[in-house]
Formats: structure tokens, C-alpha cells, sequence
């Protein structure tokens, strides 16, 4: 069994045109090979058993993404983001820029001194209100948990989930400082 997912952390700066910035930051220690972990965030066969169906993943600097999330309720009600492949490095860094979600950075690396497990560096950055920065935190945080669940040979099982993970997750967010 995988260890709880540690709570992410942001920062917020101030554009150019007053709209805020945020920066969300995840750490962690999955008990999988860099190569299990690639798969399930760099592939579209790996993407849907957490994240997002990939309609289009183009794997290469500048390819076309277009991700549907797979949370809502129904296909019409689907986040839909659309962008490019903006970094690439083979079982070690894939980043997709996406409109709605902003610039998203997987980032991997063997654990140190255990070659079978990764670190994984997430960042996600976009512009948005506050409560748009709190909703990201809780949703990314609640995708994580579906990672390492996936990872561990159980996929999400997207007709069956709830809104009370997530509001549960949004809470705790709304109270840390």
C-alpha cells in the first residue's frame, strides 16, 4: 500500500495585468519504477485509469494534447483541455500545455537509494481566482490518490465516484495557511 498523499502546496503572484498567477507543487514518493510511473502520465493508455481520457497525445516537443477529464458526470458536462506538448524528456519530464488547466509538469526521478520506486514533481500553473487555486489543489491532490491506486492495479473507476472526496480535500486546502 502506497503512503497518504502529502497536501500540495501554492504560490501566487501577480501578472502584468493584475490577473494572479498561481503555482501549485506536489511531491511524491510513489513505490513504482520511473517506467510505471512514465506510462501512467505520459501515455494515453495510462492517462484514463487516473486523469483523463487523452483524445489526442502527440509525444513529442510541440505535439497536440486534447484531454477529457473523466469526473463529470456525463461526456457533455467533461472539462475538455486543449493545448501542446511544451517539455519532453523521456522517462523523466512530459508537460502539457492545456486551456483550461494552464501548464501542467510531471517531473521523475528514481527514489534515492531505491531504484524501483520514483519522486515525482508535480507543477501546475495557471491564472485564476482564489477559489480557482483552492478547487485546483483539492482536485489535483484527489487525481493523485487515483494515481496511486491505479498504480497499484486499480484503476478509477469513473462512474462510481463522488463529490465527497473532494469537498473533503477542499476543506482541508481552505484551512491550511
Amino acid at each position: 500500500m502506497s503512503e497518504p498523499i502529502p497536501h500540495g502546496t501554492s504560490e501566487t503572484r501577480e501578472g502584468d495585468d493584475g490577473t494572479p498567477t498561481h503555482v501549485l507543487h506536489f511531491v511524491l514518493r510513489l513505490p513504482h519504477p520511473v517506467v510505471r510511473v512514465w506510462a501512467a502520465v505520459a501515455s494515453p493508455e495510462g492517462l484514463p485509469q487516473w486523469l483523463a481520457n487523452a483524445d489526442l497525445l502527440e509525444t513529442h516537443l510541440g505535439g497536440g494534447v486534447r484531454l477529457r477529464w473523466l469526473n463529470a458526470p456525463n461526456d457533455t458536462e467533461a472539462t475538455v483541455a486543449t493545448g501542446r506538448v511544451t517539455a519532453w524528456d523521456m522517462e523523466s519530464v512530459a508537460e502539457y500545455t492545456v486551456e483550461p488547466h494552464g501548464r501542467i509538469r510531471f517531473h521523475m526521478e528514481p527514489a534515492p537509494a531505491d531504484s524501483l520506486a520514483t519522486v515525482l514533481r508535480f507543477t501546475n500553473e495557471f491564472t485564476g481566482d482564489d477559489e480557482q487555486r483552492l478547487d485546483e489543489l483539492a482536485g489535483w491532490h484527489q487525481h493523485f490518490e487515483y494515481l496511486e491506486r491505479a498504480l497499484d492495479g486499480h484503476p478509477a473507476g469513473w462512474g462510481s465516484g463522488t463529490p465527497d472526496r473532494f469537498r473533503e480535500l477542499r476543506a482541508e486546502y481552505v484551512s491550511r495557511p
